[in-house]
């Protein structure tokens, strides 16, 4: 595939060190991943509805591992793009289907857990209708938002230096800027103001609690409040950089973001798929106790 001249390749050893760092963050993703799904098979007590959100989000970051990631280390182990236009497209459509997936059920998760803890009565165990629409709502949702670039809103392009592909953050038209804009806005900034009002409210909750039963509500208050940090600062840390990157390339002065700079965040996005399943299943209490 040729790359565009606004694309600029970076040196021998910077491949090799991205190829390195992508070939790490697939494996350990295969793997965590991997485990994941064997530990909801085997272990019949994990299988609550609310964990079936978990199970959405390591199929998605598995499904990302397994389907795109190879694709951007063997470019990156030989310098260039390799498998065409057509592969390159499916590349940029999987990584950012995958990643809206991840993101919504975050989102879903968080408010899905205020729900639960803030409800009246104790969450129905048996009751998998609500979450089921929930993963349903990821899917549908992500999808609404990766088709328009097949249907000529905005286009899926080679990106940084033109061995990984996105959307196209480099063409300034108004197709293709307000497509970005919505991207940015609905797949990025909504999950996020979700993932900090429901766990917002809810370590105001535990808060309330704490007053009543100073012991245990301020250890619980603690135990949530470090739960709460753990989640938005890692989202944040994997996911604002890429959206800076991304609206920088489209309204900033051409050039302004390098090949290298470009890479930074695109990795840090990836590393999601890691970082997931150690934060919301690994660090679960019902795993540890298993």
């Amino acid at each position: 595939m040729e790359l565009s001249s606004s694309f600029r390749v970076i040196n021998p050893a910077g491949h090799a060190l991205v190829a390195a760092c992508l070939a790490l963050i697939c494996t350990l993703g295969l793997v965590s991943n991997a485990l994941v799904l064997l530990l909801f098979g085997r272990y019949k007590a994990l299988r609550s509805p609310i964990n079936l959100l978990l199970l959405n989000i390591s199929v998605s970051d598995l499904l990302v591992c397994a389907l795109a990631t190879p694709l951007s280390f063997a470019a990156s182990a030989r310098g260039r793009w390799l498998t065409g236009e057509g592969g390159c497209v499916w590349y940029g459509f999987a990584n950012t289907l995958f990643g809206i997936v991840s993101l919504i059920s975050l989102a879903v998760l968080s408010y899905e857990r205020y729900c639960t803890m803030m409800g009246p009565t104790e969450a129905d165990a048996t009751n998998y209708r609500k979450v089921a629409l929930g993963v349903i709502l990821s899917w549908v949702y992500s999808l609404i938002w990766t088709l328009p670039p097949f249907f000529g809103w905005s286009r899926y392009g080679p990106e940084g230096p033109g061995t990984t592909c996105s959307v196209d953050w480099t063409v300034r038209t108004a197709n293709n800027i307000s497509y970005i804009i919505c991207l940015f806005f609905f797949c990025l900034i909504v999950p996020f103001l979700v993932i900090v009002y429901s766990y917002g409210k809810l370590l105001h909750a535990v808060k309330q609690v704490s007053g009543v039963n100073t012991a245990m509500g301020r250890k619980r208050e603690h135990r949530v409040l470090l739960m709460v940090i753990t989640m938005v600062v890692c989202y944040l840390l994997c996911w604002l950089p890429y959206g800076i990157m991304a609206l920088l390339a489209t309204f900033g002065d051409p050039g302004l973001i390098t090949a290298e700079a470009s890479i930074v965040p695109s990795l840090l996005a990836k590393t999601s798929t890691v970082i997931n399943p150690i934060i919301y299943i690994f660090m679960n209490k019902q795993v540890r106790e298993l």
